[in-house]
């Protein structure tokens, strides 16, 4: 990799996750030389905006990604198996957003606020975690390094773009349906998603969702807490734009929220709104665009020893997705100077 700006490679770029590359990419003013926007053949002809300028999208194939600095997967696991290793290869280095390398132990899993100094073992593929084990991971970190972590207990509250365009599309749909009176229909999502939650929509493992086991897998790996007790919950729920959760957590020590709130306050990535007297805590509308990690109801839990609960709010496609991955190439050109 050179010194100069890099080269870099958006794969994915047409879908939801690839558009808010492109625009966290801006926001936070990357360094480029040159962007090649590539994606699947149904997208040839297409083109994306970027700093006010149109750009074409080209099929993804080796060629071009040959002389790439860095590539942001943003295409699905098939594809960056395909792909990624020609990237690392080639003396690049692959962002990879889908979840086909977060478990390989030769592939570090980073999120910058809770692991960043991994960046320093890649060999060329980097793992960027799902959109709940990224947030989870922020607000855990600094309360595992304070008082030691034994125990967590979360309940998802996942936005339909977590599922894609498609799932975001019908629930408008099901909302315009519903206000003109029709009964609302499901073809994408095996419920109807407006004005309903569903635990469900992902695949099954036994009696986990695949969400399920991918957030526990991951928290685990980026606390380095491989034994760490999770019990989980995901469900869908008729919100565009930011996941949220509901966290138990058991501590080695005792914390009390005042303590807590401190250190979640002074942490990297974390924005506290805690006064429920005001009706002060985060909620996914307000959340929705931003690249921090919002906290609040911190509090005890009695039912567990040294227990506390809170509630964690971030944008799914942002923090969640392409802002963390945008933080790690960051990292990984901070790495070359």
């Amino acid at each position: 990799m050179t010194s100069s700006a890099p080269t870099v490679a958006l794969v994915g770029a047409t879908g939801a996750a690839g558009s808010t590359v492109l625009r966290v990419l801006e926001d936070r003013r990357f360094p480029l030389r040159e962007l090649r926007t590539l994606a699947s053949p149904r997208s040839v002809g297409s083109t994306v905006t970027f700093r006010g300028e149109e750009l074409p999208v080209a099929v993804v194939e080796a060629s071009r990604l040959h002389g790439c600095d860095i590539v942001f997967f943003a295409a699905g696991s098939a594809t960056s198996k395909e792909y990624a290793p020609l990237v690392a290869a080639g003396g690049g280095v692959a962002v990879d957003k889908s979840s086909y390398f977060r478990m390989d132990p030769a592939v570090p899993l980073v999120v910058p606020e809770v692991n960043g100094e991994r960046v320093r073992e890649h060999r060329g593929i980097i793992a960027n975690p799902n959109c709940v084990a990224i947030p989870l991971a922020v607000a855990l970190a600094p309360l595992h390094r304070a008082f030691g972590l034994r125990h967590l207990t979360v309940a998802t509250y996942q936005a339909a773009s977590g599922a894609g365009r498609n799932l975001v599309a019908e629930l408008a749909v099901q909302e315009q349906d519903d206000a003109a009176g029709r009964v609302p229909s499901n073809d994408f999502y095996p419920h109807v998603l407006h004005r309903n939650v569903i635990p469900g929509g992902w695949r099954m493992y036994g009696d986990d969702t695949e969400e399920e086991v991918k957030v526990t897998q991951e928290v685990r790996r980026l606390l380095e807490l491989p034994e760490l007790g999770v019990g989980i919950t995901t469900v869908r729920v008729p919100v565009a734009v930011a996941h949220a959760a509901a966290v138990w957590v058991e501590l080695e020590t005792d914390a009390d929220p005042a303590t807590a709130r401190r250190i979640l306050e002074s942490a990297p990535g974390v924005r506290v709104l805690d006064d429920p007297a005001t009706q002060a805590y985060p909620t996914p509308r307000e959340v929705a665009g931003s690249d921090e990690v919002h906290i609040g109801r911190i509090r005890r839990d009695p039912s567990r020893e040294h227990g506390l609960a809170l509630f964690v709010v971030a944008d799914n496609l942002r923090k969640g997705a392409a802002t963390n991955a945008v933080q790690v190439a960051e990292l990984v050109l901070e790495g070359r100077r």
